[in-house]
């Protein structure tokens, strides 16, 4: 609930005093705490159920009973209430002990005061009867006791801390759905090429590992002999396995097919990409979120409030009450003390978060905090980086058309060459159209990336440029008539890049890069919802227009060098759109962190996942859809449990001081005030979990 609480030791919050919970995720599902209260609800039960039903028959047995018996219904009442309040409320009394003295007043100051303020005075009531005055005592000089209040408040509290604990336990399964992706051992080959079968614990990078068909991948590594299919979606979310072969990359927790590999360990324990996923998703179920400010500005003054409303409850009730009116003054600020407990308040914001992102992490999206969530609702403009993101980033070669100067192959293989020590995603599109030419590039002897122009080096003794039409201007090499082969490639939303070769033009070529197939549905979602789709592309403006135009999207900002990604961001903010910027690459990452929520493609680089606020983890462009309406759907739940939270006091705690005592002789008893209490938080628990059963699905 206090995330910024950080122990060593399994320990209590001095904020809220609920139990810490391990900042590690685990796939134990055993919680000592629960284990724990449940068993004192039981002890609690037993004695507290006959303490009940001793005070509430009373009234009727007292006179069939002997005097002497009759006055002896007290002890019996201590006795049992006794191991209720002395054991079953240990913890209770611990927790609201150290919020006295933290000096930070909760839920359980509340329940600590009322029940020992209620079984204090009946003790003493009982022991000592002659110590109290005729304005204590009943009609027939006796003095009430409230053992029956203490015991069952307690026994309600439990009741509570366990129906609680059991919905916090259920809000990290998909925690542990992921965690059991990975399994528990692994078939290592020794030096000596027997095969061992290991705990995952010991593998290491550099371990030489047998994947059998059916196997579970154990770690990241890559394919050094074999191949298969392996089934990946439970991390990109597609259905069809993909070919692995040697020196292909493998990723822990995804299946193997019916091919049988060794693979070489890369990334083990805490490093590999399933362990930075469950990492990430417990960092941001242990975030709070901004709305939650609120939350924690009432709670700062709300209890030093019931505590001064409980004092004048008494002090009213003393002075102008029916008799006995101390004995009534006692019983109502205790049932103030009772029902206002904060408990729904605090967990008003932490559950539906906890939940929220459990949710999210089944589906693909990775929230990095609290945060984002709630700032990914509020967001009304959606910036799209197009290559790689709205593309698919795996361009192939359309077109090449040498100005016969050179013969095309031997122009290809320069260009192949060069872009072989290239990482641009255009490269490899290149590299593979000469592999498919049977053209064997040779090795660059210098290489320069030019940032949002191109690339150029030496090769053979030549000197090789190859980029857009703005690096051509700037060595000053002639274009000629290829203006109009360019221009008709844009026009059809290609990407064009020139060749020249020791000064002079030699080439053009057109790589297009297919659209995803979930491209058009999310522009057309996001646009149906209300929110601008922006298209952000270092591409020129009839290129970018003419995609643009096939995803119906209407605002375009093109030729935007990398390092002006951010400015551009920047300049939708001052007009005072909230900015969620998609993006996949390196380039992107500026404009990430600029933006008011950064989304990055799972697909895409680390440097972007780690700038990002949000990481899709799927190819599919429609869960950025699904991760909106899961955020707006987070918080209308948050305000839910609010409202729900603020209601239960607002109406609880003037009752339970007996506001409604002159008009209708109504009471609040303190066992009714321990069950509204209870329903509260019950209620703020069970509203957070239909999170999980939110339709965030496309229409």
């Amino acid at each position: 609930m206090h995330p910024e609480i950080v122990r060593d030791a399994p320990g209590d919050c001095p904020k809220c005093g609920m139990a810490l919970e391990p900042s590690s995720a685990s796939i134990e599902t055993e919680n000592p705490e629960l284990k724990d209260m449940s068993r004192r609800l039981w002890v609690a039960a037993v004695f507290s159920l006959p303490v009940l039903v001793i005070a509430m028959a009373r009234p009727a047995i007292t006179p069939l009973l002997p005097a002497a018996l009759a006055s002896r219904l007290d002890w019996v009442e201590l006795l049992l209430a006794s191991p209720v309040v002395l054991w079953c409320a240990l913890p209770f009394f611990q927790r609201g002990w150290r919020s006295l003295r933290n000096r930070s007043l909760n839920m359980f100051t509340l329940i600590s005061l009322g029940v020992a303020m209620a079984y204090g005075y009946s003790l003493v009531a009982t022991v000592f009867p002659q110590l109290f005055p005729a304005s204590f005592r009943n009609a027939d000089g006796s003095v009430p006791v409230y053992f029956e209040a203490a015991a069952v408040i307690i026994a309600l509290v439990l009741l509570g801390q366990v129906l609680e604990l059991r919905g916090r336990a259920r809000t990290g399964a998909a925690i542990r759905e992921l965690l059991e992706l990975a399994p528990a051992r692994a078939y290592r080959i020794n030096e000596d090429g027997s095969e061992e079968e290991i705990p995952l614990t010991v593998v290491q990078p550099g371990d030489r590992l047998r994947i059998r068909p059916g196997d579970k991948i154990p770690v990241d590594g890559k394919v050094s002999e074999g191949s298969s299919d392996v089934d990946e979606s439970m991390l990109t979310g597609e259905s069809l396995p993909v070919s692995k072969t040697s020196g292909d990359a493998l990723i822990g927790g995804t299946v193997n097919g019916r091919g049988s590999m060794l693979m070489v360990a890369e990334h083990v324990g805490e490093s590999t990409m399933l362990a930075r996923i469950v990492s990430m998703v417990s960092k941001a179920q242990r975030s709070r979120a901004r709305v939650q400010a609120l939350a924690d500005k009432v709670a700062a003054v709300f209890v030093p409030v019931v505590i001064g409303v409980a004092m004048l409850t008494f002090i009213v009730w003393a002075l102008v009450g029916p008799e006995p009116r101390l004995s009534y003054a006692l019983v109502n600020a205790v049932a103030v003390l009772i029902i206002a407990c904060p408990c729904a308040l605090g967990l008003a914001t932490p559950m539906s978060v906890t939940v929220a992102t459990g949710r999210a992490a089944t589906q693909g999206i990775l929230f990095r905090n609290a945060d984002a969530i709630q700032r990914l609702q509020r967001v009304d403009t959606v910036v799209f980086d197009k290559t790689g993101t709205l593309t698919a980033g795996k361009p192939g070669l359309l077109e090449f058309k040498g100005t016969g100067r050179m013969p095309d192959d031997d122009v290809l293989s320069l260009v192949a060459s060069l872009e072989t020590a290239s990482e641009h995603p255009l490269a490899a599109a290149l590299v593979a159209a000469a592999t498919d030419r049977g053209l064997s590039p040779a090795t660059a002897d210098s290489f320069s990336a030019l940032s949002g122009l191109g690339i150029e080096g030496e090769v053979s003794g030549h000197t090789v440029c190859i980029g857009s039409g703005k690096l051509m201007e700037r060595r000053q090499i002639d274009l000629g008539d290829a203006q109009d082969h360019i221009d008709h490639w844009r026009g059809q939303g290609h990407t064009v890049s020139l060749v020249a070769v020791d000064g002079v033009l030699q080439a053009m070529f057109a790589v297009g890069d297919p659209l995803r197939d979930s491209a058009l549905p999310t522009v057309k979602a996001l646009r149906a919802e209300g929110l601008n789709v922006v298209m952000l592309t270092g591409d020129n403006q009839r290129t970018a227009e003419a995609v643009a135009k096939r995803l119906d999207i209407e605002e375009v900002i093109a030729e935007v060098m990398p390092e002006d990604k951010s400015d551009a961001i920047a300049r939708l903010q001052d007009q005072g759109r909230v900015v969620a910027m998609t993006g996949d690459g390196i380039n992107d990452a500026p404009a990430l962190v600029r933006a008011d929520v950064g989304i990055a493609m799972g697909t895409g680089t680390d440097v972007a996942m780690e700038s990002a606020d949000v990481t899709l983890m799927r190819s599919d462009l429609l869960t950025l859809v699904r991760a909106r309406r899961l955020s707006q759907a987070t918080m209308r739940n948050i305000k839910q449990n609010l409202f729900l939270a603020f209601v239960y006091n607002a109406i609880g705690v003037p009752v339970a001081a007996g506001v409604l005592y002159p008009l209708t002789g109504w009471l609040l008893n303190p066992m009714v005030a321990a069950a509204a209490m209870s329903a509260s938080s019950i209620s703020v628990i069970f509203n957070a979990l239909r999170l999980g059963r939110t339709d965030i699905e496309q229409a």
